[in-house]
């Protein structure tokens, strides 16, 4: 009964219009004044202790690379190799764009960046050439989808954070730690793979199938040259996710690591950035910081309520209880994720779902650091679909398409993404393999 009020104070006030941050707040304000004894104070306390959190650091800091990076011109060197590759095949250009932005994803962390940095430069390429619109839209939106999944990735930092500080038992009754940005950022790596795979071969056979225009073949010498321009930018993979494996900093110094880098590589090397950039970048890092922070601050409030009522506790002692297994369970957590997708964007899905699905997942036996991936395809897919999925939006206002169409675009490559979830889902080693392999597990 006190869940189902607490959600349902939630979804009224969502559905004034009011911006889900406030929600939570309110939500929790609520709730605290008017029906229960906890005393108001804590929730100051909280507000300052709940972000207080090392890895929190890492969102601006890799926001702040991706701007960088988006504003500057490694985006088009990563493409111009990635041409110089593959641009001869059947769907070539497209398939070159599937791999830039999975090159560009394991640089910035930001899915909507990747879409800005690939498709801006891609999508007008792949026109030019004789692509219809839809196709080369659908190339893009679901390009960027990659760039929550390989890492370093934002939304990986968020599930760490809002599952962190608890304690939590498995099927023995024996004590489960949570997963770490470090063990999700390795076993994002595979998956990712995989899914720009997937991604390619949808993009090949459509173009097969359609008999879609090839570019000629590139030299070996265009080749070396495109590698050798892009080579700066794709180091800062080497140093951020060799960085974490070998120790020498942890994902949070990473972080800063890949901002300070990017900076002196678009400033100094590149220099594709001038001095007078560089305030306009910090003022738009500054501000989708403060906007992702603000919703974290208010989804550790609206965790402390459902803790604090022993909420998880009891929802995983029925469901336990029910005899429910993980494989029902994991197609609910999917199905339930998804459906969210429809209203919520990625980052308040993780911060609220999250600490109220991982004490359940984690008694069923379920590995949180799989867990954590499943999540993270959720709101890939999530962000491809309407009505609220930011990587369309984004993609309208580059390929000037209106939202109905670039969904229907997009259509053959989600129901690609779909298929990955189950594999996903279903097949624990593609998510655990890699961190268990280096000695993470």
């Amino acid at each position: 009964m006190i869940a189902a009020i607490i959600f349902g104070l939630l979804v009224v006030l969502m559905l004034t219009g009011m911006p889900i941050s406030i929600a939570l707040g309110l939500t929790v304000l609520t709730f605290l004044f008017f029906m229960t004894n906890v005393p108001i104070e804590s929730v100051a306390l909280k507000l300052f202790t709940g972000i207080e959190k090392f890895e929190i650091m890492a969102i601006p800091f890799f926001i702040l690379a991706g701007n960088f990076l988006t504003h500057g011109g490694v985006a088009r060197r990563m493409i111009e190799f990635a041409r110089t590759m593959i641009g001869h095949w059947a769907g070539g250009l497209g398939i070159a764009a599937t791999m830039a932005a999975a090159l560009f994803s394991a640089v910035s962390g930001s899915s909507p960046a990747t879409v800005v940095a690939i498709g801006s430069i891609m999508l007008p390429a792949m026109l030019s050439v004789g692509y219809p619109k839809r196709f080369a839209a659908g190339v893009i939106v679901t390009g960027g989808a990659l760039g929550n999944l390989i890492p370093p990735s934002i939304i990986m930092v968020i599930y760490a954070v809002s599952t962190s500080g608890a304690v939590y038992f498995g099927p023995a009754g024996e004590k489960v730690s949570s997963a770490s940005v470090g063990q999700l950022f390795m076993a994002g790596m595979v998956p990712g793979v995989i899914l720009a795979i997937m991604l390619s071969a949808t993009t090949w056979y459509r173009a097969w199938k359609n008999n879609y225009p090839r570019i000629p073949k590139a030299t070996w010498a265009e080749s070396w040259h495109a590698f050798r321009e892009s080579a700066w930018g794709i180091s800062l993979i080497v140093i951020v996710l060799g960085g974490i494996y070998l120790g020498w900093f942890t994902p949070t110094e990473a972080a800063a690591m890949s901002a300070v880098y990017a900076f002196l590589i678009e400033m100094f090397i590149y220099k594709d950035m001038k001095w007078k950039d560089v305030p306009k970048v910090l003022l738009i890092s500054a501000s989708m910081s403060a906007m992702i922070l603000y919703i974290v601050t208010n989804a550790v409030l609206f965790s402390f309520l459902m803790t604090s009522e022993q909420i998880p506790q009891a929802m995983s002692n029925w469901i336990t209880n029910s005899g429910i297994n993980w494989i029902t369970f994991l197609l609910v957590v999917n199905l339930l994720l998804l459906l969210a997708g429809n209203v919520m964007e990625p980052s308040s899905i993780v911060l609220i779902m999250a600490p109220i699905l991982y004490p359940i997942a984690v008694k069923l036996g379920i590995h949180p650091v799989h867990f954590g991936i499943i999540i993270v395809v959720n709101m890939e897919i999530g962000m491809c679909h309407p009505p609220v999925g930011l990587n369309l939006y984004v993609a309208s206002g580059i390929a000037k398409m209106g939202i109905t169409e670039l969904s229907i675009a997009v259509l053959p490559w989600l129901i690609t993404l779909l298929i990955f979830l189950g594999l996903i889902t279903y097949i624990p080693e593609l998510s655990l393999w890699l961190p268990r392999l280096l000695g993470m597990l």
